[in-house]
């Protein structure tokens, strides 16, 4: 598999958590150490991280509450051509099949249908272009959905991968990952 790289979008808010998501146990560590070493085995040759993290490749907003498009936005000029993974902070159960089955495709954009994250990118001037376009906007024209609607993006089947696209948005959420079975 050629080169890849991973941006990690771990800046939001985590409102709706009622704490910082990034922050949250998982195995040996918490969310913050577990995804950028899932990344590194997956294959990815750079994890960069979307928000203010001290120890780790991290590039704070520069404008906050934008959401995942707006600091992808503001990442991309520092972003190198090539294939790029976009994963959240809170998606533990991701697979390396997954990540290498969004990999595969050779579209300027893809992810699995109904989810707009992850996302593999294939970065070049005209996806930045549109990445810039985009990120410019407000409100809900500045959204993944609306950049994946502009780069016409593949969308894999999500029957597959259902399990492991679960993440954590409320504590709710937060308890049933943690007991897949309830």
């Amino acid at each position: 598999m050629p080169a890849w790289r991973a941006v990690l979008l771990a800046g939001g808010r985590s409102s709706r958590m009622g704490t910082d998501k990034a922050l949250l146990p998982w195995g040996d560590g918490t969310l913050l150490t577990h995804m950028p070493a899932l990344l590194r085995a997956a294959g990815a040759c750079e994890v960069i991280v979307s928000g203010d993290r001290p120890g780790f490749d991290s590039v704070p907003d520069a404008q906050p509450d934008t959401g995942p498009m707006g600091a992808l936005a503001q990442l991309a000029p520092r972003l190198r051509d090539g294939a790029w993974i976009v994963v959240p902070v809170d998606m533990p159960l991701l697979s390396i099949e997954l990540l290498h089955a969004l990999l595969a495709t050779d579209a300027a954009c893809t992810c699995v249908e109904g989810h707009a994250l992850p996302m593999a990118l294939r970065l070049d001037a005209d996806v930045r272009a549109t990445l810039e376009q985009i990120g410019g906007l407000t409100g809900r024209a500045c959204s993944l959905r609306a950049l994946q609607q502009r780069l016409h993006t593949v969308h894999l089947p999500s029957s597959p991968w259902k399990q492991v696209l679960r993440n954590c948005n409320t504590p709710e959420d937060w308890a049933a990952l943690q007991h897949p079975t309830s």
